[in-house]
């Protein structure tokens, strides 16, 4: 009689144990199936694509966006994303090469399109000077081969010595990208300013001078000096000139 119950006792741990696997088993292959439904499903897919990403790597920028990375840069892109968390040198220089092809073809598609936006400008408002439609937050405002000789000069209404800077820096013929601080997105203030330092109309329609909104581009080079503020780049940092 105790080997009967003996032998109930272990098909029963037996059909426990079994039982157990087999749950485990299904959630696994539920969340296979799930996880594979995310790699696969047309918007995915797409977004993947868009990136010139592979799914497993859009499945695992997506799975680092949930981590720190996801909260201390919320906006980062996947290529960022991945080129910073790379897990050896070989998957950092993908991602870099990657990310600096992306860049190029963006900034021309800006660069075109200011253009165009520059001639429709001219077109329809031959009188004014035209202000940067980019901005700065989202392009360089200088062609690619020549911006590491072009400045940056931040001014604002109440500087003392900025219209003289400026006149002394056109008058040398430098290229410049000039930032009013404080016009709040108003065309007009830049371009009375501009007037009031003797801007020539023809260097800025030719782009050799650009007139810009601030737009944080000041608070993102934390200089936080005294105006007027001629920054130019070395070695990849700007510094005051």
């Amino acid at each position: 009689m105790k080997q009967r119950y003996l032998v109930i006792a272990l098909s029963g741990l037996c059909i426990s144990d079994w039982s157990e696997a087999y749950v485990q088993d299904k959630e696994s292959v539920i969340e296979n199936t799930r996880t594979q439904g995310q790699l696969t499903s047309p918007l995915e897919q797409s977004k993947a694509s868009e990136w010139g990403l592979k799914a497993q790597e859009w499945q695992r920028y997506r799975e680092l966006m949930e981590g720190p990375l996801g909260v201390y840069s919320p906006g980062i892109d996947p290529l960022t994303a991945l080129g910073l968390e790379a897990r050896d040198s070989e998957e950092q220089k993908r991602y870099t090469e990657m990310q600096a092809h992306a860049e190029y073809q963006r900034i021309t598609k800006l660069f075109a399109y200011q253009n165009a936006y520059d001639e429709a400008f001219a077109r329809l408002y031959p009188n004014l000077l035209p202000v940067n439609l980019i901005g700065a937050g989202n392009a360089p405002q200088s062609s690619p081969v020549t911006a590491t000789a072009r400045f940056l000069v931040f001014v604002s209404n109440d500087c003392k010595g900025c219209v003289e800077r400026v006149k002394r820096l056109q008058s040398a013929d430098h290229h410049f990208d000039l930032y009013l601080l404080g016009a709040r997105g108003n065309d007009e203030l830049i371009r009375g300013w501009a007037n009031s330092a003797g801007i020539d109309p023809k260097k800025v329609r030719s782009r050799d001078i650009t007139l810009n909104h601030d737009n944080g581009r000041w608070a993102s080079l934390g200089d936080g000096g005294s105006f007027p503020a001629v920054m130019r780049q070395v070695n990849g940092q700007w510094q005051r000139h």
